[in-house]
């Protein structure tokens, strides 16, 4: 393979592991990304032995540790990358916008521009909640498959924040279909009451990467038009997503 080839292929399996959770066997591997064993064989054995792949006893490949050094920095780029597009949101809601991602089981925001209004909501960069009640949460797992979902509420719980938090899982579901059918999510105090939030995702290709929002005091929010505040955010949130390459 020529060295660009093999760049293209060590990327494609990455990639196919990512898509499976993290984790795949590496017949999983071969049905994800076309390439022969043997060459995935080379490819595996190459990102071992630099960490970016581990491999278990049971002969299963999963995503290393030395990933991590790469992927704290990515998100600080990101975030930093995001700062205009988010002062977009700002500009269209006049609330504080937010960028977050799904890491593991949970939601972390990244980076945000606060609204210039005195009384404003802050969701503090590097913050980690669950995702069951919060729009970015709902967005990004409404863009995975019910089973995937299921896990993830199994593995951290539905913990009731406030009195409207969905705290069953097939409520969550129904709750995820309506995101599907609409094009972004809703928090209506389901993490904090008196605080409602509208998000929206940003793709890569299909995949939703990440999740853009606005947060402000619920009365400010619930009288802006949802649908066209939802239509401004995803054509600012396409805009990101050209600018990051995707």
């Amino acid at each position: 393979m020529s060295g660009v080839q093999s760049v293209d292929r060590a990327l494609d399996v990455l990639e196919a592991l990512a898509e499976r959770g993290g984790e795949a066997t590496l017949s999983e591997i071969a049905a994800g990304t076309g390439l022969p064993y043997g060459t995935i064989h080379r490819l595996l054995r190459a990102l071992v032995d630099r960490g970016y792949v581990r491999q278990d006893e049971g002969r299963r490949y999963a995503l290393g540790g030395a990933l991590l050094r790469l992927s704290g920095v990515a998100e600080r780029m990101v975030g930093t990358w995001a700062q205009p597009y988010l002062a977009k949101l700002v500009e269209l809601s006049g609330e504080t916008a937010n960028l977050a991602v799904l890491e593991g089981d949970f939601v972390v925001y990244v980076a945000q521009v606060p609204s210039p209004r005195r009384l404003r909501m802050f969701a503090e960069v590097g913050r980690r909640v669950l995702p069951h009640s919060t729009a970015v949460g709902k967005v990004l797992m409404a863009a995975r498959p019910d089973t995937e979902v299921a896990s993830i509420v199994e593995r951290t719980g539905m913990p009731r924040r406030t009195a409207n938090t969905i705290t069953d899982l097939p409520g969550m579901l129904a709750e995820l279909e309506r995101v599907r059918g609409r094009g972004y999510a809703t928090d209506l105090g389901e993490e904090e009451l008196g605080v409602h939030c509208l998000a929206v995702g940003v793709r890569d290709g299909s995949r939703v990467v990440a999740a853009m929002s606005v947060s402000g005091p619920a009365e400010r929010i619930d009288a802006l038009d949802r649908e066209e505040l939802a239509g401004g955010m995803r054509k600012i949130a396409e805009a990101f997503r050209t600018e990051l390459g995707f």
